[in-house]
C-alpha cells in the first residue's frame, strides 16, 4: 500500500514535491523491512521474499526517476529507431532485388535490365542515392540532382523555351522549380499517367498567384492540386523535353529509364496529338556522372568484363552494354550532370507517335488516356488498330510511405568527384 498507492496519489495529483517526499520515505520504510525480515526469516524465504520486493523496489526507483517528466510517452531511442528503419528498407530493397532477378529474362529487352540493376546497386553502395532509397525500380535520385539542374538552367535552349515538359520523378524536382522560377510554363504528367494525364503550371496566373511559394507546387502532390488539368484534345506547343534516367549513352542518346516506358508513351502521345514536333524539340535529361557510359570507370567496366565473359552472348564487337533499342525508344540529346554538359554526338532516330504495335495489352490495360486515344483513332480512321505482344512488365518501387534513405542521405561525391570534373 505504501509503495504502490501512495505515491501514485501524490502523482496523479500533479503535487511532485510532495510525491517525491513519499516516495524517498516508502523507500526508507521498506529497506528497513527488507533489512529486519531478513535477520529474523529462514534463508530460502528471506531470496523469495527478496527477489519480490526487489520487484517493488525496481518500480519505486523507476517512479522517482520519471517523476520529472512532463510526458507520459517513453523517451524516443533514435539509436534503435535507426536500426529498425534501416533493417526494414535492407528486406524491401532486398526483395525487390528477387523479384526482378526472376522475372529480367522475360522482360522484352534484358539488356537494359542488366544496365539498371548495375547503376542502382552501383549508386546504392557508393552512397552515391538521395531520397527516396532504395532507388531499385525508380528512377535514381543522386547526389547533385539541385547543381545538375543548375547546370541544364544554362542551356541557350531551356533560356528561350516557353513550355517545358518535365518528369515528376525527384531527382527533377529542381528542374521542375526552375522552370517555374523563370516565369515559364511547367507540362508535367500525373505520376504513371493512371490518374490522369498532364497539368500545367506557371506562377502569376489567376490560379497561381505571384507570392506562392515554389516548392510547394513541384511535387505530384503540389502539382496535381495547383496545376490545371488538360485534355488529349487541348493545343499547346513543347518547346523542351526534360527526362529521368537510370543509365544513358553519350555517344548514341540511348537511355535506360525504370522499366515502365512512360517517358516514350508520354512523347508518342504528344506527337501523335501535334503538340511536339519530334524532328525538331530536345531531350534532355538530368544524371549523375556515373550514370554515363564510360567502360573505364565503374559500374560500366564491370558490366563490359561480365558481358564479354559470357559465352552464351557475342559481345566481342560490343562498344557498349546498350542493345538495339525498340522503335519507339526515346534518345536524348543532351546529358546534363553535376559537372558537364554533354551534347550527344550521334543521337539515334527520334521516334514519333504512338506504336500501337508495339503496346502490350498489359501497359494499355494500365493507363486510361491510351485507351481513349485508342478508341479515337479507330473511330475516326474506321480501322481496328494492331496490339502488341503481350508482356511481363518490370517489377516497381513499393510506395511504403517512409522513402527510406538506404545507409545514409547524404551521399559521396562518387564518380565524378574521383576524376576532378
Amino acid at each position: 500500500l505504501i509503495i504502490y498507492v501512495l505515491p501514485g496519489i501524490f502523482t496523479e495529483s500533479k503535487n511532485l514535491t510532495m510525491a517525491k517526499t513519499t516516495i524517498i520515505l516508502c523507500a526508507a520504510v521498506a529497506m528497513i523491512c527488507v533489512c529486519t525480515e531478513a535477520y529474523i526469516q529462514p534463508t530460502s524465504a528471506v531470496f523469495s521474499r527478496q527477489r519480490k520486493r526487489s520487484h517493488a523496489m525496481s518500480i519505486l526507483f523507476a517512479t522517482l526517476s520519471s517523476s520529472d517528466s512532463t510526458s507520459d510517452a517513453s523517451p524516443f531511442d533514435e539509436k534503435i529507431f535507426e536500426t529498425d528503419r534501416l533493417t526494414k528498407d535492407a528486406q524491401a530493397m532486398s526483395q525487390m532485388k528477387d523479384e526482378a532477378t526472376d522475372q529480367y529474362s522475360k522482360l522484352r529487352t534484358p539488356w537494359k535490365w542488366r544496365i539498371r540493376k548495375s547503376i542502382w546497386d552501383y549508386m546504392e553502395e557508393k552512397d552515391i542515392a538521395q531520397f527516396p532509397r532504395p532507388v531499385h525500380h525508380r528512377i535514381p535520385n543522386f547526389v547533385g540532382a539541385a547543381d545538375a539542374a543548375e547546370r541544364l538552367a544554362t542551356l541557350p535552349q531551356f533560356k528561350s523555351a516557353s513550355m517545358i515538359k518535365v518528369n515528376p520523378d525527384t531527382p527533377q524536382r529542381q528542374v521542375r522549380h526552375l522552370v517555374l522560377k523563370n516565369a515559364k510554363t511547367l507540362l508535367t504528367p500525373q505520376p504513371r499517367l493512371r490518374t490522369g494525364f498532364f497539368q500545367t503550371l506557371k506562377v502569376g496566373t489567376d490560379k497561381i498567384s505571384s507570392d506562392t511559394p515554389i516548392e510547394k507546387l513541384t511535387s505530384s502532390k503540389g502539382a496535381a492540386k495547383n496545376g490545371t488539368p488538360i485534355t488529349l484534345y487541348e493545343k499547346y506547343t513543347v518547346d523542351l523535353v526534360v527526362v529521368g534516367s537510370s543509365g544513358v549513352c553519350p555517344t548514341t542518346g540511348a537511355r535506360v529509364g525504370k522499366g515502365e516506358g512512360f517517358a516514350e508513351l508520354e512523347w508518342g502521345i504528344l506527337s501523335e496529338q501535334g503538340n511536339l514536333d519530334a524532328e525538331n524539340v530536345l531531350v534532355v535529361t538530368t544524371v549523375h556522372d556515373c550514370q554515363v557510359f564510360d567502360e573505364h570507370f565503374e559500374p560500366w567496366k564491370t558490366l563490359m568484363k561480365e558481358l564479354r565473359a559470357e559465352k552464351e552472348e557475342d559481345t566481342s564487337d560490343a562498344k557498349t552494354p546498350f542493345g538495339e533499342l525498340t522503335q519507339h525508344d526515346v534518345p536524348v540529346d543532351i546529358i546534363v550532370t553535376p559537372t558537364r554538359i554533354i551534347h550527344v554526338s550521334n543521337r539515334l532516330p527520334m521516334p514519333s507517335g504512338v506504336y500501337w504495335d508495339l503496346l502490350s495489352p498489359q501497359k494499355l490495360a494500365q493507363i486510361r488516356v491510351l485507351q481513349e486515344l485508342k478508341k479515337k483513332t479507330e473511330e475516326e480512321l474506321g480501322v481496328i488498330l494492331p496490339s502488341g505482344p503481350k508482356e511481363v512488365l518490370p517489377p516497381t518501387a513499393e510506395m511504403n510511405g517512409r522513402g527510406g534513405r538506404g545507409r545514409g542521405g547524404r551521399g559521396r561525391g562518387g564518380r565524378g568527384a574521383d576524376r576532378g570534373q
